[in-house]
């Protein structure tokens, strides 16, 4: 059964103001692309292909075991010009982790980015879950992203065509738009994220990283 929800509720932002949950303040028929739980192998590079066919660029929230495992991967997003955030680096649920252990896991994200050359400001919490403490803790050094519009790519009950139209129909101007760059998703990503591309800059829609 699902536990979550495809568009985030208003109530749910005014709660966490402190939390980015779109740009809407800003963005005039513009779309926030964003990927988490990279990067693999068998999935990051096919994307990358995608986004540079459509010569739009992306932000990829990814997970520190991950980039240890792949650093070439971790580069290629990298080069191609695409932002990237810390993801934790064993994908842990705030909601389920000591605030210690949780900021520990973000740092130990932090140091293997660092160990490629590189440094980010950007979070995402892993399932979205972050308690008020680990809040307050974390954004003294990251923007804590979450996001306006869930595509569900994860959700193995869920047909491509059922995710398609429901973002044709319910994303809007400044969305922070969440798909996954995991093995789990990819059935889904490789029909609905070309028909997304396609048809958002069919719109004019201009795609732009945090």
């Amino acid at each position: 059964m699902r536990t979550y929800l495809f568009k985030t509720p208003t109530i749910l932002k005014k709660l966490y103001p402190s939390l980015t949950w779109d740009k809407r303040e800003e963005a005039e028929k513009k779309i926030y692309l964003t990927f988490d739980d990279g990067p693999i192998p068998e999935v990051t590079p096919w994307i990358l292909d995608q986004l540079a066919a459509a010569d739009v660029n992306a932000t990829f929230f990814m997970v520190g075991e991950n980039i240890k495992k792949h650093p070439d991967i971790f580069n290629l997003v990298v080069e191609a010009g695409h932002a990237f955030g810390n993801h934790t680096y064993n994908h842990l649920n705030g909601w389920k982790t000591t605030t210690e252990t949780y900021l520990a896991n973000i740092n130990e994200c932090k140091k293997i980015i660092e160990e490629q050359g590189q440094s980010t400001n950007l979070f995402r919490p892993p399932y979205g879950k972050i308690r008020r403490e680990q809040i307050s803790l974390v954004a003294k050094s990251h923007e804590i992203i979450m996001w306006d519009y869930l595509t569900g790519d994860f959700d193995q009950s869920l047909s491509a065509d059922k995710i398609i139209r429901n973002f044709k129909k319910k994303v809007k101007s400044g969305a922070i738009v969440v798909f996954h760059d995991n093995i789990k998703s990819f059935e889904v990503l490789k029909k609905a994220l070309p028909v997304f591309l396609s048809h958002f800059k069919k719109q004019d829609y201009q795609f732009m990283t945090l």
